[in-house]
């Protein structure tokens, strides 16, 4: 947790040299009151000192409509912060401590806008959502908003045949059937235009697509592609190129941060206001762990390097109730996600595509903290500008990207202080 390291008693009567000891850098400051029961005031600010003196300063006029805490204020706690991030980290944890029941109002925090699988449903259909539940759903995000993961939705269901109504699928064959069933953009299960196991094998083809952000899809065209120029089949290569064109344009509109949760494993790389030091908050399942602090100016000193200060940080332990799958820590994930060909667990029906599905990709376990969480990464990742810098783990952390990323970040403020001459600092 980002504790708030600073603070001092306030006195009305020394308040001159009470503003002169508070700094003037962004941060997070906490105005502990007189009384018991009395709640703290708590508010992020540019500029910690002036935010003081607007709230403890004797006003000038009599009577003001400005908040005035100076005949009830005891203390003030605070926070130096060196970048947006770790201010509404550290903001977020105080308000979650101090203020359980409202710290969403607060934070003007909503759940982040997601897409759903819903593997429970005999014939599932994909949609947008902002709740996260532990259903066996199959969930990818978070979007930039509700209107960006709708954007996305409607491309990528038009390269699919899986269902977008609402209705129960009672399979009668009197039922008239939707407007995408009779534009062939729908297997049409409601009037039993296909078999059971036909719309399973296409809920596959969509979850497989989403969970490998794309691939999957895209190379079972290039395979089509390549065998049909072996055939010497050209016409029926260049519709499949068509295809492929199609789908990488629809995934290309797919966020680098959107995918599956449980495999949202990144580093958000920021200044702090220490000198030469970077902050690095690991992202493990969507969860944002304990951030590293990387003190250049002692490691320099120090027989460990910084790569592996950021190995023992980066392997640290997962939340058990973040996987979808029981209690697994780093490098154990689910048996059927190491194993797609592994066997369904006990009560798991053999041979049943939709209990694989669900044993494969399902969700079981849900947190009203993972939601926040999402949350907090989103707004940052698609903040414009964006400050700092994020990596995204694939077969393992790409540390030397890392590392070069520590020197882009720390060289602007050297640069400016030491002149143009001066290197920026090793890593």
């Amino acid at each position: 947790m980002l504790e708030l390291d600073c603070g001092q008693e306030f006195d009305a009567a020394r308040d001159a040299d009470f503003f002169e000891t508070l700094p003037s850098r962004p941060g997070v400051l906490l105005l502990e009151l007189g009384g018991a029961s009395t709640q703290p005031y708590l508010a992020r600010t540019a500029d910690i000192r002036l935010a003081a003196e607007r709230l403890l300063r004797a006003p000038e006029a009599a009577p003001s409509k400005r908040l005035n805490l100076r005949h009830v204020a005891a203390r003030i706690r605070y926070r130096v912060t060196g970048s947006k991030f770790e201010q509404t980290l550290t903001l977020y944890q105080q308000a979650r401590a101090h203020f359980p029941r409202r710290y969403h109002d607060l934070m003007r925090l909503r759940p982040p806008a997601l897409l759903k699988v819903n593997l429970r449903n005999d014939y599932p259909r994909c949609y947008v959502t902002r709740r996260i539940s532990a259903d066996e759903g199959f969930y990818i995000g978070p979007f930039a908003s509700r209107r960006a993961a709708e954007a996305f939705s409607d491309g990528f269901l038009d390269l699919f045949k899986i269902r977008r109504c609402q209705i129960k699928i009672r399979r009668d064959p009197q039922f008239p059937g939707c407007i995408y069933s009779e534009m062939k953009m729908c297997l049409a299960p409601c009037f039993a235009g296909c078999t059971k196991q036909e719309y399973d094998s296409e809920v596959s083809r969509v979850v497989e697509t989403l969970a490998t952000t794309g691939a999957a899809l895209t190379e079972t065209f290039e395979r089509e592609r390549e065998a049909a120029s072996a055939a010497l089949d050209f016409e029926r290569a260049a519709i499949v190129h068509k295809r492929l064109e199609k789908a990488s344009a629809v995934l290309r509109g797919l966020p680098d941060l959107a995918r599956r949760i449980e495999e949202l494993d990144a580093v958000i790389l920021e200044r702090t206001a220490e000198e030469k030091t970077i902050a690095a908050f690991p992202v493990r399942a969507g969860f944002l762990m304990e951030p590293m602090f990387l003190r250049f100016a002692e490691l320099s000193s120090q027989p460990r390097s910084v790569e592996a200060i950021l190995c023992k940080g980066l392997a640290a332990e997962v939340p058990r109730f973040a996987f979808a799958s029981p209690a697994q820590t780093e490098g154990h994930r689910s048996a059927a996600e190491a194993n797609p060909g592994a066997r369904p667990q006990e009560g798991q029906a053999v041979g049943d595509p939709a209990a694989e599905r669900r044993m494969r990709y399902g969700r079981r376990a849900a947190s009203a903290e993972l939601a926040d969480h999402l949350s907090l990464v989103a707004r940052w990742f698609y903040a414009k500008p964006r400050e700092g810098e994020i990596f995204f783990r694939a077969a393992d952390w790409p540390y030397r990207r890392i590392l070069r990323a520590c020197g882009r970040l720390l060289a602007p403020a050297d640069a400016s202080q030491a002149g143009p001459s001066r290197p920026p600092p090793s890593v």
